[in-house]
């Protein structure tokens, strides 16, 4: 799996069943980011004892049972003492081989030599970014880029720095410390917070917590690794709360998720819209970007990079910043821009979106783009994450915590952040004041139509059920909704695990209409736009090939899109063109929920995928 969860305590007392319990609970939160195997190591804090590794293929319900079935069966004896833990993953195997080779030059180097010796043996092997953990008998090192909570006896406050909080010394205090590379593992124990960035060293040991800082750059030219330089480091507090990251009334996340957009796009939006007041103004204020502004508007170009849906919701906004803006926008999928080394000027503003804000390639991208002096901007839904850290500036699309795998709530809330970035760089000129007041207008209408449009959830279940045997399906979208097209079959590829392509629907007639026969499900999404016209005349191309349609349209035209009332039709409320992507996604995301759950999949762990991308 793609994350670390690791407990370790000072002079508390704890069963060996509680601690267990810490522990499974806290990868369990952290499955969602990968779930291929699982692996935990247990330190006995006795050099005269055994320590364990124990790992597991599969997710992590498979690794509980073989260690209550393995573990406990010939440990059982231990059971009442207090203990020292810590997960770790597969992977991080290779790291403890690596440690113990180079500790057998001990008399030469301290410790924290060779494990930051060993990182840069794994780095020089491609294995960057990636979280890396090692135990000492009583002690624990971590390496990359995890996030360290502490909690209990502690009275430090949130702003106080590192060494305020008296985190080096143990002072005798009863102390439980987590590092986590997810703060969702960690909600659930405490609130206090210390991120740690790459290329720093973590060490505790008996209560006290010490970070060392890597020289990377010098080590890269050649240069001998010297004493890591001790790093300070201010507490803040975690604003998510347990319920957040719970299912609550639902069934699977992505449902919750689905369901939960009205809220999530009235919380992306809050205290950015402006309208009203003396003046009786419209405007949209973006903190994040208010000092960048001016610099943005000069760009020669604006540069889209994100990969799968933080690429389409990129996709989805371009027409409107390009239209507001006057500036030149251009696409790039992050991984493509790094490969090519495609050019990058200073002159450049390059807008990264992720909503993690730790997608590997992204991150490739973003050092590709600082190193060439473009502005980076960053959108993200991690507050802390390396993308909003390393940025210049940026907005947080604040859609909430996200677990399903397949984006939902965070695509609509990219989308609706970039809509509101185009109106943010396009400023108040009068020749573009009433298209800006008409979107901004659709802004604050935007929760109830999504709410409205949610009502099809029962109609998107038995439109499931017809295609539940389908083996493929084909999505054609034009305008703002050829990244619907391209979403939609996203999701349904995702979860249902369903071959389906999302397809620029004016390049119909070079290639894709060989495949259109009396079988093949199609989706046409047609709704009002500069492009309807368009549409209606490829829903009748297809017609006449016997296409099997789905035509979404909106309200009230179901006869102007449905030739001869062969089609089946899916009705959603209008807005704003450049808006209505955030709409039409919705009964995609339904769909393809209901697919998935229908054909007996995993909806919110679909296979071979994860969460957090990140590994190249």
């Amino acid at each position: 799996m793609c994350g670390i969860f690791a407990y370790l305590n000072y002079n508390v007392t704890r069963e060996r069943r509680y601690i267990l319990e810490v522990l499974f609970n806290g990868l369990r939160r952290l499955e969602y980011r990968g779930y291929d195997s699982a692996g935990i190591s247990i330190d006995s804090s006795n050099l005269n004892s055994e320590s364990l590794v124990f790992r597991q293929e599969g997710n992590i319900e498979s690794l509980v049972k073989s260690v209550y079935q393995v573990i406990l069966k010939f440990y059982d004896s231990l059971l009442a003492k207090g203990i020292d833990f810590m997960g770790l993953s597969l992977f991080l195997l290779i790291i403890l081989a690596l440690i113990w080779f180079h500790a057998s030059m001990l008399m030469l180097f301290c410790f924290i030599n060779f494990f930051l010796f060993s990182i840069h043996v794994l780095e020089e092997c491609g294995m960057r970014r990636t979280h890396a953990s090692n135990w000492y008998f009583n002690e624990l090192w971590s390496v990359g880029k995890p996030t360290q909570f502490q909690d209990l006896e502690e009275e430090a406050s949130a702003g106080s720095s590192f060494s305020d909080a008296k985190f080096p010394s143990s002072n005798g205090q009863p102390k439980e410390l987590f590092l986590s590379s997810d703060a969702n593992a960690l909600v659930e124990h405490t609130k206090k917070v210390l991120v740690i960035e790459d290329g720093e060293v973590v060490h505790i040991k008996d209560g006290g917590v010490s970070i060392y800082k890597f020289d990377q750059a010098k080590n890269n030219h050649g240069g001998a690794l010297g004493r890591p330089a001790s790093v300070q480091r201010a507490l803040s507090i975690l604003e998510l709360e347990v319920e957040q990251i719970n299912k609550g009334k639902y069934e699977h996340y992505m449902q919750k998720e689905i369901h939960e957009q009205p809220e999530s796009v009235t919380t992306t939006m809050r205290g950015r819209l402006i309208r009203g007041g003396s003046c009786k103004a419209k405007t949209v204020l973006l903190g994040g970007l208010k000092d960048q502004l001016k610099t943005i508007r000069r760009s020669r170009r604006i540069v889209f990079v994100g990969c799968g849906t933080s690429y389409n919701a990129a996709l989805a906004a371009r027409s409107i910043v390009e239209e507001l803006s006057g500036i030149p926008v251009t696409m790039e999928i992050a991984s493509d821009l790094v490969d090519r080394q495609g050019p990058i000027y200073r002159e450049d503003t390059a807008v990264f979106v992720s909503q993690s804000g730790e997608t590997a390639d992204t991150l490739l991208a973003l050092e590709y783009a600082l190193e060439n002096g473009a502005l980076c901007v960053g959108i993200t839904n991690t507050v802390g994450s390396a993308i909003a850290r390393h940025t210049h500036c940026g907005v947080h699309i604040n859609a909430g915590c996200e677990i399903g795998v397949a984006s939902t709530k965070a695509y609509t809330s990219q989308i609706v952040v970039m809509a509101m970035l185009a109106l943010a760089i396009g400023g108040d000129t009068l020749s573009n004041q009433a298209r800006r007041e008409a979107i901004i207008d659709g802004l604050f209408d935007l929760p109830r139509k999504v709410k409205e449009v949610l009502k099809l959830d029962e109609e998107m279940k038995d439109l499931a059920k017809l295609l539940i045997a389908e083996q493929s399906l084909l999505v054609f979208g034009r305008g703002y909704n050829y990244a619907t097209a391209l979403e939609g079959a996203l999701k349904v590829k995702e979860v249902a695990l369903m071959h389906s392509e999302g397809i620029l629907a004016g390049e119909m007639k070079h290639g894709p209409l060989a495949l259109v026969d009396e079988n093949l499900p199609i989706v046409v999404i047609a709704t009002r736009d500069s492009c309807f016209s368009k549409q209606q005349s490829v829903i009748q191309q297809l017609h006449a090939r016997k296409g099997r349609l789905i035509v979404m349209c909106t309200e009230g035209d179901a006869a102007s899109v449905s030739v001869g009332g062969s089609s089946r039709v899916i009705e959603v409320p209008h807005v704003a063109d450049c808006l209505q992507p955030v709409i039409n996604i919705v009964p995609l995301q339904l769909l393809a929920y209901h697919l998935t759950v229908l054909r007996g999949y995993n909806v919110d762990q679909p296979r071979n995928l994860a969460k957090s991308v990140t590994t190249q």
